[in-house]
């Protein structure tokens, strides 16, 4: 951004009638504003010019401590009264520190910052803070460079500002160039342009060049720490955050509200219940639970691990809530599929009167999709006009899957290609899936031809086309899509099992034996199939798309990668505890049918997490209604 040449910005004739050439239309108020407040001051107008700037300082100080922008008025109006402008060096510097803690648009701080001649590095500095925290970080890099062309060195607070600046922006290549020039500096090796490089790389997406740096600081502290955990949590590497985390509290550095959100995070990420609720009680001895984005995050890793009534509990035991907080709970009923409990939670939100954001309403379309409302969902659809919300890819993404899973599979290639957004991969792979799910082998050719134009080399497209061509006994064209799949090099993703014993990971893959208690699990796995044989349970072979026997069929159906799971926690945990299982693919249709008979066997709840929802198995019956 650009500032205006320095000309005067007020004027102290006795009539404010006109305003000022270059003053915008918001300072020429405040300026208006100022003049009627004049006359609070006028028993101290013959103090002399010093005592008058010294008067004005402390009280923009007093401003700042108690965030006060009314307060501004009538000190403008006294500075002004009594000749003292903002092109005083002073005067000038504390007026613009004011505007920027009191975070008031940063136009007005310009054209103030505009009079000063020679302004110092504090109030460069200044106005570069003002522009990263504010609606234009990347005029944060302009003010920069004019500094530069001033001749004024930076100093210690120049380059963190800036760094915030380009975290903001997710720019990287920025930050590259604010680093090296920061080594040129030689303030490189500042604890806080370390911590910063740390933050900005770790927000950039860049975790290990994060990790690199905070490795080689000869001087951490709890911003350093932070950084680099919050880095690994926000990109994909939860296990990394974790070992940080142990790290952390073995070199005796107590943790606070930011470490343990993004733990917490990380936790969600890897499905971790028991370690998410080892740090809840932690935040209830240090009295952090009651912190407003701690709640958020703890419902967050409720609904994540499979335990909604524990997220449900944290969320209206909360002393204060955000749309955040109610965004987050409406997601977590929608994922576990209480479509009815989601959307009457966004009534009571709309109650509140809040205002929804573009998530909030993705929560409630992913309600209405996993629960077969077609009708709510368009009508929840056309309410995000009501608050001029425009619809986003992944608004469309939900509709998409909406009528995909009510079976409207030709509606949903219409409704794709009415859209007035370009679709994207995720968008034509949802109209695949559902023609995958319901048979549907012309429109499933058609989304996938347009695949192949987005990401022609995604496994899962391979393997969703196969499948139609099994279902329909084409084991040619099975063949044909497998031996392309080698051809390229495309690797279909293996399926997994996760569950979580006593602060420890163990995962299975289909027909596993690695793990130390293969003989015990096996057993089990047989006293299973006898128990589902008694209770008339048949496998159902069809779902198993290879050209095999029946029999070789329904042993590979047997060892599913969550049944050997859940056989594992059978055995390992007390009878009528529930078992909490995470896997990257979506639950077969035996394997949906077998573990609600077994959780009624064995008199558990049941309770497993495939890639788009959660399943509540009890007594014989799912959460989903058998709608997923």
């Amino acid at each position: 951004m650009l500032l205006p040449s320095r000309e005067l910005l007020f004027t102290t004739s006795s009539s404010p009638s006109a305003p000022p050439s270059l003053a915008s239309s918001c300072s020429y108020a405040l300026f208006v504003a100022a003049r009627c407040y004049c006359s609070r001051y006028t028993l101290i107008c013959s103090l002399p010019t010093r005592l008058i700037i010294n008067k004005c300082i402390a009280l923009l100080q007093g401003c700042c401590i108690t965030a006060t922008e009314g307060r501004l008025k009538p000190i403008h109006a006294f500075a002004l009264r009594h000749g003292v402008h903002p092109s005083n060096p002073d005067f000038g510097k504390h007026f613009i520190f004011t505007l920027v803690s009191l975070s008031l648009p940063m136009n007005y701080a310009s054209l103030v910052f505009s009079q000063l001649e020679y302004p110092s590095v504090f109030t460069w500095n200044t106005m570069i803070r003002g522009h990263a925290e504010g609606e234009t970080p990347e005029s944060a890099i302009g003010i920069h460079r004019q500094m530069l062309g001033s001749e004024v060195r930076p100093d210690t607070h120049t380059y963190p500002f800036l760094l915030k600046a380009c975290a903001r922006m997710l720019d990287v290549r920025r930050g590259e160039a604010v680093h090296g020039q920061s080594l040129k500096d030689g303030l490189e090796a500042l604890v806080v342009v370390q911590n910063t490089l740390v933050h900005m790389y770790s927000a950039c997406g860049q975790a290990e060049l994060a990790y690199q740096l905070f490795g080689e600081m000869p001087t951490r502290n709890l911003v350093s720490w932070n950084s680099v955990v919050n880095g690994f949590a926000q990109n994909g590497r939860p296990n990394e955050a974790l070992t940080l985390f142990r790290q952390m509290e073995m070199e005796g550095m107590k943790p606070d509200g930011f470490t343990v959100v993004s733990i917490l995070s990380a936790c969600a990420e890897l499905g971790s219940l028991a370690l998410g609720r080892r740090i809840h009680v932690y935040l209830l001895k240090v009295g952090l639970s009651e912190n407003l984005h701690v709640g958020n995050a703890l419902v967050d890793l409720y609904g994540k691990c499979g335990n909604i009534r524990d997220a449900y509990q944290v969320f209206v035991e909360m002393p204060e809530r955000n749309v955040v907080s109610w965004t987050t709970m409406i997601v977590s009923l929608a994922v576990h599929g209480f479509a009815e409990e989601a959307i009457s939670l966004f009534d009571d939100f709309e109650s509140e009167r809040l205002t929804p954001t573009d998530i909030t309403f993705v929560g409630v379309l992913c309600a209405c999709s996993h629960a077969g409302l077609v009708a709510e969902g368009f009508g929840y659809f056309e309410k995000m006009k009501q608050y001029k919300i425009v619809p986003k890819i992944e608004h469309y993404g939900c509709m998409v899957d909406l009528l995909g899973r009510a079976g409207l599979v030709r509606r949903a290639h219409d409704f794709i290609v009415e859209m007035p957004v370009e679709p994207n991969a995720i968008v034509w792979r949802t109209l695949l899936g559902a023609c995958a799910i319901h048979g549907q082998l012309e429109l499933g050719e058609f989304a996938r031809a347009r695949l192949l134009q987005l990401e022609p080399r995604h496994s899962g497209d391979f393997v969703l086309l196969s499948n139609i061509y099994a279902n329909e006994g084409r084991w040619f064209d099975v063949q044909r899509i497998r031996s392309k799949m080698l051809r390229e090099g495309v690797k279909k993703s293996p399926g997994h099992s996760i569950v979580e014993l006593r602060n420890s990971i163990h995962e299975f893959i289909m027909g596993d034996r690695s793990h130390p208690q293969t003989k015990e699990i096996y057993e089990m796995l047989d006293e299973i199939g006898k128990r589902l044989e008694l209770e008339g349970y048949v496998p159902q072979t069809s779902n198993v798309l290879a050209d095999i026997d029946v029999e070789e069929k329904a042993n590979a159906l047997a060892y599913h990668s969550e049944r050997i799971a859940i056989a594992f926690m059978l055995i390992n945990t007390v009878a009528g505890s529930t078992i909490r299982v995470v896997k990257n693919l979506r639950v077969c249709v035996d394997c949906h049918t077998a573990t609600k008979l077994i959780a009624k066997i064995f008199d558990r709840e049941i309770v497993v997490r495939d890639r788009s929802r959660f399943h509540h198995f009890r007594d014989g019956f799912c959460s989903c209604k058998d709608f997923w």
